[in-house]
């Protein structure tokens, strides 16, 4: 069982390092861009031959996933960094209409498709890649605190807490120390999918042609852009895809390969802890 858990981090880890790799250094490799060819070329002087444009494919497909990957990113971190207060503020107070004012607002922007809400804000002002990870986090965000608070709440009702309360302990002490480390992970397992729902998020609103430029150097745009020439030069759409694909699989293999890792600890420190 050790081995299989081994294996599956091993091969999570190769399968999102090649993405990752490209995404994040793929920029300082790729030199100056050369000059233009024929539309749709296969091979010749270029390996993955021309886009519709007649750029060199694997010089756009390394350009191209520096802005999804550091968009994906910034739009789960900032989600998490509204969500994880809100959610425990509204599992640790006591004050049940300050619950009601904090969540029920939030249960009306959830009712919205995530999709819908970035078409309808990009209908009204034209966001960059900033723009992009803001209502991307902002989509986010709902079912992210409602998580957070489902899960602290579950913790705030334990003995300890109670226990910690009654010692005068501080609400930081008391959110922080005790129920936020004791719902990491599910906070770990529900940070891979997020992240996941978001990497796709952020590369469909690009392929519509929100957040970033129709000819940009960019995974999804790439895809969007060079599918009418599929059968003729397959690489500009499946390399790209590809790699979009393998990021986000490579990500929830980590996950879970390090819950079932972490998982497995806790078993065995709590049955050395009931040995005689």
């Amino acid at each position: 069982m050790r081995r299989r858990r081994t294996g599956r981090f091993a091969l999570g880890a190769v399968i999102v390092a090649v993405p990752l790799v490209l995404a994040l250094l793929g920029p300082v490799f790729a030199g100056e861009p050369g000059p233009r060819a024929t539309s749709f070329t296969a091979g010749g002087a270029f390996g993955l031959g021309t886009d519709f444009v007649g750029r060199d494919v694997w010089g756009q497909v390394l350009h191209g996933g520096r802005p999804v990957v550091l968009t994906a990113l910034a739009a789960t971190a900032l989600a998490y960094l509204v969500a994880l207060p809100v959610g425990l503020f509204g599992a640790l107070t006591r004050r049940r209409l300050l619950e009601e004012l904090l969540m029920r607002p939030l249960d009306v922007l959830l009712a919205i498709p995530s999709l819908l809400l970035i078409l309808l804000a990009a209908t009204v002002f034209s966001p960059g890649a900033v723009g992009l990870a803001l209502l991307v986090a902002l989509a986010n965000v709902p079912d992210a605190a409602r998580l957070v608070r489902a899960a602290a709440a579950e913790a705030a009702a334990r003995p300890a807490v109670e226990a910690l309360r009654m010692q005068g302990e501080t609400w930081w002490r008391t959110a922080v120390g005790h129920v936020g480390r004791s719902m990491l992970r599910t906070l770990a397992a529900d940070a891979g999918t997020r992240l996941t729902g978001v990497l796709y998020l952020v590369a469909t609103a690009a392929f519509l042609g929100v957040g970033v430029a129709p000819d940009a150097a960019d995974w999804a745009v790439m895809v969007d852009r060079n599918r009418t020439g599929l059968f003729v030069q397959p690489w500009a759409v499946v390399v790209p895809a590809v790699l979009i694909v393998a990021l986000t699989t490579g990500t929830n293999l980590l996950f879970d390969a390090a819950l079932d890792r972490g998982g497995r600890r806790g078993a065995d420190r709590r049955e050395k802890e009931a040995r005689p």
